[in-house]
């Protein structure tokens, strides 16, 4: 009889470690995802930060092109307005937040052919320290957005993959969405002057 009941108890502290172990886990996983998710915002940030320096100083350059800076900071507007918290990360919230960011990635696009077409603009130091900044910062938004993708591909395996998965649905860890490219993203922009 007291066999019995240590092998009881031996399978239930087995069960409790792994379930205690496996809930750590997934609420690591968790975290990784978030933490990613902040250095998106973060880089999206850093480029809504520079998207007035880059319209000031190409506005003092080409003044009559003001259709096009406008354009810029309208769409800078609207994405800064476009928020989610990575507890509300929903499909559809997603793609809310890609298309704003996508309008700002399309207006920055048009801002930079506008240099094309002004020899001085693309002297001048301060825009071109401007553009690279820019450029760099897309790179990063880039980088940031695949390593985001990776810690939700990672987590949303985890909390889908038995046995985490029995521990997943009773704590209520759900899958989080990816980024995803936008629509037409497949076609290569068409640059005309």
């Amino acid at each position: 009889m007291k066999k019995t009941w240590i092998i009881i108890l031996a399978i239930v502290a087995v069960l409790v470690i792994w379930c205690v172990s496996t809930y750590n886990s997934l609420v690591t996983q968790e975290e990784t995802v978030g933490n990613a998710w902040s250095n998106v915002e973060n880089q999206y940030q850093r480029r809504s930060d520079l998207i007035p320096n880059l319209v000031n100083t190409v506005k003092g350059y080409a003044a009559h092109e003001k259709e096009t800076f406008q354009a810029v900071v309208d769409a800078r507007a609207k994405a800064t307005q476009t928020t989610i918290s990575i507890d509300d990360l929903t499909p559809e919230k997603m793609q809310a937040y890609q298309r704003a960011q996508g309008e700002v990635g399309s207006a920055l696009s048009r801002l930079l052919a506008v240099t094309e077409n002004y020899p001085d603009l693309k002297a001048n130091e301060n825009f071109k320290e401007l553009q690279a900044q820019l450029e760099g910062t897309e790179n990063r938004i880039s980088v940031e957005r695949r390593n985001f993708n990776e810690a939700a591909r990672t987590y949303n395996t985890k909390i889908r993959r038995f046995p985490g998965s029995i521990v997943a649905g009773m704590f209520g860890f759900e899958k989080r969405p990816y980024f995803e490219a936008q629509e037409g993203a497949e076609k290569a922009p068409e640059v005309k002057f």
